[in-house]
Order: structure tokens, then C-alpha cells, then sequence
């Protein structure tokens, strides 16, 4: 795929033929069979794809020893002496990883029509394989700074329900974070307290995510909570079994999750 930008990702790939869980060819060693048909020699064959003279000798033994028959068969004059030459065997084997690697070709050439925006799939894919110990995680984008001499407060956009921050002003700085930066947002779900949606209190607590009970479940002691925004994502909360009782929690209830602060941890991908 032809791109204008040379910073932008793009897909290209190459393809192995292995025999046995073994390397057996791949396109530098294709090419190496070609410079011996061409050549009749692993010396000038070797040269004409820059390699030593040793490490074309030693692929065209480890083909020769996996392949049911030789690919490269010595003229006469011994190991550095006389000629080479590929044999019928070898000659198929040729053909046979051209007809794949062109079959790969085209497939890298669909795929390439069909993902307009490879950046985006790799950034897609870097955020299914982040683990963490946190319940919750968001993906979202800072949409404010307020940065003090040693904390900051950071707000961000999780699609469609804002959070707010509070960090050192030196995690600001190691992380790069500015308006607009992608940022994870990770919190623990015992840091999550669950409201009663009908209550009407004035709370120090700085993010107060409205939405409605999705599911809730009981343990020995404690119970967990998920609560679904109204921006989409969900949330979930730890709490005793006690407070599910007292709240009343049901499916579709109104409810509010409250998350101070502090207890929202930010990270960038690296």
C-alpha cells in the first residue's frame, strides 16, 4: 500500500515454508536457489545476495537435509571446487514458493483496501491486549489541563460521561499529556461508591457518573455492582452485600457512581 505520509503504517509482511517445525524457504533463500540456477555456482550465488560464502553453503545443506530430495546438487570438484546446479526437485520447490508468496502478495494488497487506516487497527489492537489488575478501564481523550506547581487535574472524555484526574504535575510531563492526547483511564472497583439515583446530596467527591443498574450480585460479604452510563461504557463498584440491601439496587434502577480523583489512575500506550 502507496502512502504520501512516511511516518503512516502500512502492511507488508513476508511468508516461510517450513518442513518439520524447521525454516525451510523463505525469499532470501529462493532468491539463492535462483543465483545457483543462473550462476552454476554457490560462490557467485552468494555474492550476488550478500552473503558470505559459509552461510549460503550452510542453507542449501539445511534445505538439502530437510527436503525428501536435494534441491542443490554439486558438478564436480568437491565442496568449494567445481559447480552446482538445482535439480528438478529444486526447481518445483522454486516454483511452489512463488505461487504461495504471490497468493500472500495478494492478500496483503485486499487487506490493504480493506483497512484504509492501519494506525488505527494498530491502536485498536494495543488497547484489547492491555491487561490490568483494575475493573474498570477507560479509553478516552483529555479535553483539559489544570496543571499546579506539584498536582494536576486532568479531565477526560470517555465517550460521552467526563472524569476528572488528579495527578502529579511530573506524570503530566513524563506522559506528555496535552487537550487532545488518548489516555487510559483505570480505577479500581473497590475505589467506586454506588448512590441511590434519586438522592440529592452535595458530595467533595469530584466525578459523579449517572446511569442505571445492569447487574448486580451478591457474594459471602461483598457484592459487585455494574452500572451502565449514559455515555455507553459501564462501571462497576465493590461494595458489602449490606449496602446493596440498604440501597435497594435492582436492575434498572437510577444510580450514581462516585469516584474521587484520586483514585483514577492515567496511562498512555507506549
Amino acid at each position: 500500500m502507496m502512502t504520501d505520509d512516511p511516518n503512516k503504517t502500512t502492511i507488508a509482511g513476508s511468508i516461510w515454508l517450513d518442513k518439520s517445525e524447521q525454516r525451510f524457504l523463505g525469499q532470501k533463500r529462493v532468491e539463492l536457489l535462483r543465483q545457483i540456477a543462473s550462476t552454476g555456482s554457490i560462490t557467485q550465488a552468494a555474492k550476488a545476495v550478500d552473503w558470505s560464502y559459509k552461510a549460503a553453503w550452510d542453507a542449501v545443506s539445511a534445505m538439502n537435509n530437510m527436503a525428501e530430495q536435494p534441491l542443490v546438487a554439486s558438478a564436480t570438484g568437491g565442496k568449494h571446487g567445481g559447480g552446482s546446479r538445482i535439480t528438478e526437485y529444486g526447481l518445483r520447490q522454486i516454483q511452489l514458493y512463488d505461487a504461495v508468496a504471490g497468493e500472500y502478495q495478494r492478500f496483503l494488497g485486499l487487506l490493504s483496501e480493506k483497512v484504509h487506516d492501519v494506525d488505527e487497527l494498530m491502536n485498536f489492537m494495543r488497547r484489547l491486549v492491555m491487561q490490568t489488575s483494575a475493573r474498570n478501564q477507560f479509553l478516552g481523550q483529555v479535553t483539559s489541563l489544570n496543571l499546579g506547581p506539584i498536582n494536576a487535574e486532568v479531565g477526560v472524555d470517555i465517550g460521552g460521561d467526563h472524569i476528572t484526574a488528579l495527578i502529579t504535575r511530573g506524570s503530566v510531563e513524563s506522559m506528555g499529556l496535552k487537550e487532545g492526547s488518548e489516555v487510559y483511564a483505570l480505577v479500581k472497583a473497590s475505589s467506586v461508591i454506588v448512590m441511590a439515583g434519586d438522592v440529592n446530596l452535595k458530595l467533595s467527591a469530584r466525578n459523579q457518573l449517572r446511569g442505571t443498574v445492569a447487574d448486580c450480585k451478591k457474594g459471602a460479604v461483598n457484592g459487585e455492582v455494574t452500572l451502565q452510563l449514559a455515555g455507553g461504557k459501564t462501571v462497576t463498584a465493590t461494595i458489602t452485600n449490606t449496602s446493596i440491601d440498604g440501597l435497594g439496587l435492582k436492575e434498572g434502577d437510577p444510580a450514581i457512581a462516585v469516584i474521587k480523583s484520586s483514585s483514577i489512575i492515567l496511562g498512555v500506550a507506549v
